[in-house]
């Protein structure tokens, strides 16, 4: 199994990428997913604007699911982060695992999140409803915390 990367600037199709990630399998008895949404902020937030390293980007995801390859026994997996402008309420990223059982599916797609929240080199800058322009988001805690569980 071989996972899937991409980084892409187009919104997704959760119903394509489940489609075409299990397609012909009768083997598969999870499918777990994880999309991960813009928020408006309080009303405060036109658009996240998102910025990657091309190449350095894939290769930091791809190394990441390749762990989660080998530490669960899954028969699909595929990760996409979006870049560029992202309005509230359209998708950012999205995670499949799939495997013949729920717990391996649930169990990579959760530490795909919490390594690409914390590890994917990309940047997020605030476009503000007021017009201006914020600053650059800063890293949580939560999110490395969350990340640090799966040492």
């Amino acid at each position: 199994m071989t996972p899937t990367i991409r980084i892409q600037r187009e919104d997704f199709d959760l119903a394509a990428e489940i489609a075409a990630l299990s397609a012909g399998r009768r083997d598969i008895g999870a499918v777990v997913s994880f999309t991960g949404l813009c928020r408006d902020e309080g009303g405060t937030l036109a658009a996240l604007e998102l910025e990657h390293y091309p190449g350095m980007a894939e290769a930091e995801i791809a190394r990441v699911a390749e762990t989660a390859a080998a530490r669960w026994p899954l028969m699909g997996l595929l990760a996409i982060h979006r870049y560029g402008l992202v309005a509230p309420g359209e998708q950012i990223v999205l995670v499949i695992a799939t495997s013949a059982h729920r717990r391996a599916a649930f169990e990579a797609a959760d530490f795909m999140m919490d390594y690409l929240k914390t590890r994917a080199p990309f940047w997020k800058r605030e476009h503000l409803a007021d017009g201006t322009t914020g600053g650059w988001v800063e890293a949580k805690q939560e999110d490395d915390d969350a990340a640090a569980r799966w040492s």
